[in-house]
Order: structure tokens, then sequence, then C-alpha cells
């Protein structure tokens, strides 16, 4: 067995906050040579410019070419050729254009703000059945376990047309599957189980497409899209759709409980809670770095030489809170807001699932907040999940 990784540099956080070293590298040359989590010596681009530069120049930086001398650890199966192939086929995190601007053509209009809205009531529901459930229950409550990851649990389920019933087996597996603590045998391994599961949603949904995503992009594009990339597709959306809103749900939660002036503003001046999202994501940047890339050229980046071939990472963390990007911003104000941050992504890779996310977010925060307005903390329960791809909590008991 392999044994479990080092955390890198830049997954590593106090809390809240990216550890010292980042603003360090930020401050002083921008660019560090690192260690991921794979081992594999790359270039770590912290400032918010320079990262913004890598991620809108899919040409330079590709997500789609692995490294030359990338393999999997020593007694764990290389994949051949046509198995990475398929494995990979359906990414968007792992394609260049122009399979990356096929791919995301069909899978935009899905995505609009205006598509967005029509599930706004829907959604709705979702968060104030788990809030009556959690004041049926009483306190304390686990927020994690009945908030902040079913109700996206739950969402991305309807919109895919994943059986709600598969829910705990699923999100089981897509946590564990990011958890760099176990071996890379166990990981594959739960790849495949997903796969395998993605793989039997698709065959049902090509045998008989109903009204969700899946069903739509089986009648509208069933003839663009091979089987593999159906299920790829599925499997990103599944993942992404769930991990993501969930970290942000319940650990911006715990940021605004630890700041009651910040919590006040959402909890009670609607018109704030947009620019207040926009503030948590930027303050909190749940995904440490995004894709790897690989220079295809020569080339530089904060003065630093690249050679083609290189890995290169961005750390979304540390260009977010870049002094160019905002003053005083290790400051959580939620009364500036402001797009542009970059704990979406950037560019061609910028998240589909943003418009959803923000819905999610702007219906579940202010919901929360009014139905228990005493909502607290119990102190010293909030358990970090720091050797996740996606920065979040495990649990965090909260009482009202």
């Amino acid at each position: 067995m392999t044994a479990a990784p080092t955390l890198p540099v830049y997954m590593q956080r106090n809390g809240f906050e990216p550890v010292p070293e980042m603003a360090e590298v930020r401050d002083g040359a921008g660019i560090e040579r690192v260690r991921n989590s794979f081992g594999m010596e790359t270039w770590l681009v912290t400032r918010f410019a320079d990262v913004r530069e890598v991620l809108s120049d899919p040409e330079r930086f590709s997500n789609a070419r692995l490294p030359a001398r990338f393999r999997r650890p020593e007694g764990v199966r290389q994949p051949s050729a046509d198995e990475l192939a398929r494995m990979r086929a359906g990414n968007l995190l792992a394609a260049d254009p122009p399979d990356h601007t096929r791919l995301r053509r069909m899978l935009t209009p899905e995505f609009t703000v205006r598509r967005m809205r029509r599930l706004e009531p829907r959604i709705r529901e979702i968060v104030d059945e788990h809030l009556d459930g959690m004041e049926r229950s009483g306190p304390p409550a686990d927020l994690v376990a009945e908030f902040a990851l079913p109700v996206p649990s739950l969402v991305i389920c309807e919109l895919l047309g994943v059986p709600y019933t598969d829910r705990a087996a699923f999100q089981q597996r897509s946590t564990r599957q990011l958890d760099l603590r176990l071996s890379m045998e166990e990981r594959i391994r739960l790849g495949e189980q997903s796969r395998a599961y993605m793989a039997d949603l698709v065959a049902r949904a090509q045998a008989d497409p109903g009204e969700d995503m899946l069903g739509m992009l089986v009648r509208e594009h069933g003839h663009d899209l091979t089987t593999d990339e159906l299920i790829g597709i599925a499997s990103l959306l599944l993942i992404a759709g769930h991990e993501t809103t969930a970290n942000m749900l319940g650990l911006g939660t715990l940021a605004l409980l630890r700041h009651p002036d910040q919590l006040a503003i959402v909890r009670d001046e609607p018109e704030r809670v947009d620019a207040a999202i926009e503030e948590l994501l930027r303050w909190l940047t749940i995904v440490h770095t995004g894709t790897a890339k690989v220079a295809t050229v020569d080339t530089e980046i904060a003065g630093q030489p690249i050679a083609a071939g290189e890995l290169v990472m961005c750390a979304l963390p540390a260009a977010n809170r870049d002094p160019e990007l905002r003053t005083d911003p290790e400051r959580l104000d939620v009364t500036r807001g402001g797009v542009g941050h970059v704990a979406f992504g950037h560019g061609i890779h910028h998240c589909l699932g943003a418009p959803l996310a923000r819905m999610e977010m702007r219906i579940g925060f202010p919901a929360l907040l009014r139905r228990f307005p005493g909502l607290a903390e119990v102190p010293g329960t909030a358990t970090f999940r720091s050797f996740s791809v996606i920065y979040g909590l495990t649990s965090l008991q909260v009482t009202w």
C-alpha cells in the first residue's frame, strides 16, 4: 500500500486562513516550486493577476495534456492509453479546446441564470424542508449533516435525474475520492465504483430519457456524445454539484457565526445578500488550486521561466487575498462583495454551475439565519476537512 501524502503547503489552512507561507510567496517572488499531493514538482502561482493570466490562456497552459513523467505510484496498476482516454472523456476539467468548447456549448444552456430561476421555487422548498426537520428534531444539530450537505445534494440529484435514495452512497464515495489521506489504490477503486454507478445511470437515460439533464443530453445531443463522454459529464456534475456548495454552506455559516456583525447583515438586509455571497466566496475560497496545468511551450510567469512540459498550479486562496484585488483582503466584509475573484476559476474553465451555487447560497444562508435567529456554534465541535481537494467542514454542531 502507498503511504498517505504529506499535505502540500497550498492546501494548509489555519481555520479560515491560508498559512502565512502562502502570503510570503505571493508578496515575494509570486511563484514557487513545490511538490503537489502526488509528490510531483510543480510551479505554484499565487498573485491574482498571474493566476488570471494562467487560467485565461489554455494555449500555453493545458488541462488536457498529462506531463510526460506522470505515472501512478509504484505497485499501482498503470492504465492503458485507451483506459486513460475513457476515464478522461467528458470531464471538462481535463479538456482543452476544441473538445472543451464542444462539450461546454451543450451544457451551458442548462446553467444560465434564467434557467436557474426556474429552479428557485423548488430550491426554496428543499431548504425549508430541511430547516423544518432541524426544528422538529431540536438542538443541538449537526449543520453539515442536516442542512449544508443534503440541500445541494437533493438539488443536483433532481437536476441530473439521480435517485435520491442513492444519495448516501455517492456522497460517501465522492467525499472519500477527494480525501488525500487515502491511498492511491483506494481512491482508484472508489473512482471505478463511481464510474460504474454513473454508467448504469447513463444506460437507463439512454433507454428511457427523462426530463432531467441526463435525459436532455441523450435526447438533444445523443448523436454528438459518446457513452464515455456522458458518463464523464454526469460524474463531474454530480461531484462538483454537491461537494462545493455543501462546503460553502457549512464553512460560510461558521464564518458568519464568528463574525456576528456580518451575520446580521446577511440575515436582515436582503439587498446585500448577493454581495455577501461574493465576499464569502472570495474570503473562504474552498477550492485550493483547481486542476493542474501543463505548460505547452517555454514561457514565463511572474518573471520566472517555465519550460514546456512543466506543471503549473494556481493557489486560489492566496490570489483571492491579494491586496491588488481588495483593500484589507484578510478582513471579511460582506458589504463590499464584488465579482472578479477566482473562487469559481476564470477563463474557459470558469465554474459552469456558478449560477446554481450562487442561487443555493442566496436562498440558503438567509433562510437558515432567519429561521434560527439565535443560531450559535457549540464550542469545540467545528471539524475542518484538511486533507480534501475541497476545503470545508466534516461537522459543526449548532444550537439555537
